[in-house]
């Protein structure tokens, strides 16, 4: 699922560019003479938090499109294009979603889903994967991606970034104004001085680590929710086990660096494993050879 580093840096920016714009406006003005004004900082917190993500939501789809360079299946042109239509089909019936755009774009083994809403989302696939692997290992991949449109992952990651994004600009001014006042030693001011600006510009980058690591352990757990999702939908967990040991064998594909996470799998040990948004490859075998003997 590459979408997750899209939806997260395209929320970034339109947080930063939101929180810049309400302040020249003046909307943003919660810390005066009389300190912080907390009711004002909840709702521009909730603003800046909320905003960001949604729009990122709303564009995912079109933004994945773009940057990878997809092409939505329209008439198929081959028969391979005609089977992979035919399959999202059949597994989306399964999963109690509408059907899904399909595309195809020229890349290493990988492929995402992506989509503001679960009637009319996105699946690609690359060519890599197509080459590399065979049908029923490419339809347990598909599985994967129509769980995680049917499972409503976007729109619950746009809920958790949200909060985490509130949080961070509320818990930051909230600091900035502690250490103001405490460089200020009683003087009366009128706005907010060098340190309120200091202290919140650290803290949002502080802050926002830690809510990216919350974010990435959501995202861990989505996987092995999906994986086990394309195991019930194919009826085996067979064929993902087969497919995730094929994607091991031959290392996932590179996305463009603004949707590196979405991608079907991806590692990261020691301290960037806090950061990774998939779990190891046979974290996620071993799961499903669990969810086998249950």
């Amino acid at each position: 699922m590459k979408r997750i580093v899209l939806f997260i840096a395209t929320n970034l920016a339109v947080m930063l560019v939101l929180g810049i714009v309400l302040s020249v406006l003046g909307v943003g003005q919660t810390y005066g003479p009389g300190g912080l004004n907390l009711p004002a900082l909840l709702v521009f917190s909730l603003v800046v938090g909320f905003t960001g993500s949604i729009i990122s939501l709303l564009l995912s789809k079109t933004m994945a499109k773009w940057s990878t360079g997809a092409r939505v299946i329209q008439n198929p042109a081959n028969a391979t294009e005609m089977w992979l239509l035919n399959t999202v089909r059949q597994l989306a019936d399964r999963a109690g979603i509408a059907m899904p755009e399909v595309a195809v774009y020229d890349g290493e083994p990988n492929a995402f889903a992506t989509g503001a809403f679960k009637n009319s989302a996105l699946v690609a696939v690359s060519t890599g994967l197509l080459q590399g692997m065979n049908r029923e290992e490419v339809e347990a991949v598909l599985g994967h991606e129509i769980a995680h449109v049917a499972n409503g992952d976007m729109v619950t990651l746009t809920l958790i970034q949200g909060v985490v994004n509130t949080f961070v600009v509320f818990l930051s001014r909230v600091v900035g104004a502690v250490v103001d006042q405490a460089l200020s030693r009683g003087e009366e001011r009128r706005g907010p001085g060098i340190g309120y600006m200091v202290a919140v510009f650290v803290c949002q980058i502080v802050f926002g680590l830690l809510a990216s690591i919350i974010v990435a352990w959501f995202s861990r757990q989505r996987e092995f929710r999906a994986d086990a999702g394309s195991a019930k939908l194919l009826g085996s967990t067979v064929p993902m086990q087969h497919a995730l040991a094929r994607l091991g064998g031959m290392g996932p594909g590179d996305l463009p660096q603004s949707m590196t996470a979405s991608g079907i799998s991806g590692n990261g040990g020691g301290l960037g494993a806090l950061f990774s948004t998939h779990p190891p490859i046979e974290e996620r075998i071993a799961a499903l050879q669990t969810l086998r003997a249950a």
